[in-house]
């Protein structure tokens, strides 16, 4: 009798095309700030179901941190500690967990949008001090940085410059409206960021928000169009050649594959390596079959056969 084999998954070839192709050093290392799990999934997950990251996590909240080391694997570190400036702060605790924040709520702000003043109300405070990213030994390197603080963000990268140099990845929260006193807004961000080197690649999320008292079909926080904040990915950036080494550019092909499938962004990283020698030309022209539909089911035995006349342009 004929032995039937398993269909192949085309996701779980393409995964290993890359995994071989790529071949770093070392695993992503990513460090999140603020990594309550109340979001839900982070945006990291696949690599470390995949086992392709390490993760440093940080986490002031006690029953947030509880749940985040309970359910932790081998691969995973969270500590207790707030990273900012280094300095001493209040920590003011919310009604909504996710509001709790180094920043005061701005009642003002907060009273314009449905439902706001409720959640932001402060319940709590608490003495706490901050570290700064460059200081804390435990993290050797940064290449993914996901960073939700509600507002303490310029603090961690001011802090943490020398650590971000080499980042490739950095998802951040950012804000339209400012609900807390002296909050930095998306402009400010994006500057600080760019002066990392790093430039906007894509929206992870973007939250609206209606404006007080409009509610629409009875539900007080069905939005219109009013923007309130979003989450964006920044990522080293790709238009300069030289901005990036070899083992930046693995990690940032590996990021933008499993976490945003970025495969346009995968394509230019691997044609980089290529052009410098580092990667066989076929090896992209594999990848480049799949990601464009010309082999979407193909299986490991077709991709060796896939023969697709790409060209890239190097500077």
């Amino acid at each position: 009798m004929k032995r039937q084999h398993a269909p192949v998954n085309p996701t779980d070839a393409l995964d290993k095309l890359l995994g071989e192709a790529l071949a770093p050093a070392r695993p992503v290392a990513v460090v999140d700030v603020g990594a309550n799990p109340i979001d839900g999934e982070p945006p990291y997950r696949p690599l470390l179901e995949k086992g392709l990251c390490t993760v440093v996590g940080f986490e002031p909240q006690p029953e947030a941190l509880a749940a985040l080391r309970a359910a932790a694997g081998p691969s995973e570190t969270y500590l207790e500690w707030a990273l900012g400036d280094g300095g001493s702060h209040r920590l003011h605790r919310c009604r909504a967990p996710g509001m709790t924040s180094l920043l005061e709520p701005d009642p003002q702000n907060l009273k314009l949008f449905n439902d706001f003043s409720m959640l932001g109300e402060v319940v709590t405070h608490a003495p706490i001090g901050t570290y700064r990213l460059d200081d804390v030994s435990e993290i050797q390197a940064v290449d993914f940085l996901k960073i939700d603080v509600q507002g303490s963000e310029l603090a961690v990268f001011d802090g943490g410059r020398e650590k971000l140099e080499r980042a490739v990845v950095v998802q951040t929260e950012a804000s339209f409206v400012p609900l807390y006193r002296d909050q930095p807004v998306l402009w400010q961000t994006d500057r600080a960021l760019r002066s990392l080197g790093l430039i906007p690649h894509a929206f992870a999320t973007i939250k609206r928000w209606p404006i007080a008292p409009y509610v629409r079909a009875g539900d007080p926080r069905e939005p219109l169009n009013q923007l309130l904040e979003a989450d964006l990915i920044y990522v080293r950036d790709f238009t300069r050649d030289d901005a990036m080494d070899d083992e930046q550019l693995k990690h940032l092909a590996l990021i933008a594959h499993h976490c945003y499938g970025s495969f346009d962004l995968v394509l230019r990283c691997l044609a980089l390596l290529a052009g410098r020698g580092r990667l066989a030309n076929e090896a992209v022209r594999r990848y480049a079959a799949v990601v464009q539909g010309g082999a979407a089911r193909a299986g490991p035995a077709e991709l060796s056969d896939l023969s697709f006349d790409i060209q890239f342009t190097m500077k």
